[in-house]
């Protein structure tokens, strides 16, 4: 599905303008990447620039440029709540529902200021005077590429930009494994390192600089491993008292639920995280093929997401959640064993 409603666009940002740009509460690399990566192209146009995030995000993605420049609604709601009612246009990227901006979403809904989404998740709301949505893009950084490209501006793309967007290009693709990142993304990709991006560094940044907490921690997962064979499925825990006993820091589970998929014979792999702030069970799901994790996590776990990467919630306990999903597997024991048959180039 896309959607392209952005007439006027254009002609809005002839003018320089306060513009604040808003990522999804717990921005990932494609949230922050698109941001600042619209941040920078925005400034080259002459407009004043904020970023401001609902809250804090993961150390490893700090050193993207413009990352220490971010508002934190957290500690600077003040700072935040003044540059929405000082601005002239809102951008909120990667998100398409104002739930997911957390405290900044209702004040978002009091400005009367046009507001620009740019977003490839599913089912977007109709927030937004422009609007950018397609689901069939590999990631919202890749999302602004062709934004730059149709406003003629892809020439203003520099080093700074390049590294940005190439960050969550790789981040929301897997280093181009997943099915979204087609051959465009690819070209897109070469583009931006042709631009600047330093694919090498970038690769050591996000991948190669890990805490000695998540080493911990990704010990306890992987100890947790339950392999539901009958259903090609792989489900993982990670406790409060986990994340206590191995320091903890935020962004250290990223990725962790992409271990399941690499047992031979699984297709659907799930993660369940208890969650003390809202004492709640947070989900991430992952799937190959057809087998479709946004339907299964809107259907019964609060959530949604991509065809084969989606999060939802749980407020029961650890237990209950875990029960409540091992009960669900026999109503999908069809579709799985369909999507967990080997495929043939």
């Amino acid at each position: 599905m896309s959607l392209l409603k952005i007439a006027g666009l254009s002609e809005n940002l002839t003018t320089p303008r306060n513009i604040v740009i808003i990522p999804h509460q717990n921005p990932d690399g494609d949230a922050l990447g698109s941001c600042l990566g619209w941040a920078h192209l925005m400034k080259k146009l002459g407009h004043m620039v904020s970023v401001c995030s609902p809250n804090s995000f993961p150390d490893f993605l700090g050193w993207m440029p413009g990352a220490n420049e971010i508002k934190i609604a957290d500690h600077e709601f003040d700072g935040c709540k003044k540059a929405i009612e000082e601005s002239e246009l809102i951008c909120t990227l990667d998100f398409n529902h104002l739930s997911r901006c957390g405290v900044l979403g209702d004040l978002i809904e009091q400005s009367a200021v046009p507001i620009l989404m740019i977003d490839h998740h599913i089912s977007p709301s109709d927030y937004a005077e422009y609007t950018f949505s397609d689901t069939s893009m590999s990631s919202t950084c890749e999302m602004v590429y062709h934004l730059a490209k149709h406003l003629k501006l892809t020439d203003l793309i520099d080093s700074e930009i390049a590294n940005c967007l190439y960050t969550g290009i790789i981040t929301d693709t897997g280093n181009f494994k997943y099915p979204s990142a087609g051959s465009n993304t690819l070209l897109i990709a070469a583009d931006l390192i042709e631009k600047g991006a330093d694919k090498t560094k970038i690769n050591a940044l996000l991948f190669e600089q890990n805490e000695l907490s998540r080493f911990k921690l990704m010990g306890r997962c992987l100890d947790s491993l339950t392999y539901l064979e009958k259903y090609h499925s792989v489900y993982m825990t990670i406790t409060e008292e986990d994340k206590k006993s191995c320091g903890f820091r935020k962004g250290d589970t990223e990725g962790f639920v992409n271990f399941g998929l690499s047992l031979k014979g699984c297709c659907f792999s799930v993660i369940f995280i208890e969650n003390a702030e809202d004492s709640s069970i947070k989900m991430s799901f992952r799937s190959t093929g057809d087998f479709d994790v946004n339907k299964f996590a809107r259907t019964h776990f609060n959530g949604g997401g991509h065809k084969n990467a989606a999060g939802g919630k749980s407020f029961v306990s650890l237990k209950e959640t875990i029960d409540i999903f091992t009960s669900l597997l026999p109503n999908y024991i069809e579709s799985l064993t369909i999507n967990a048959l080997p495929n043939e180039i």
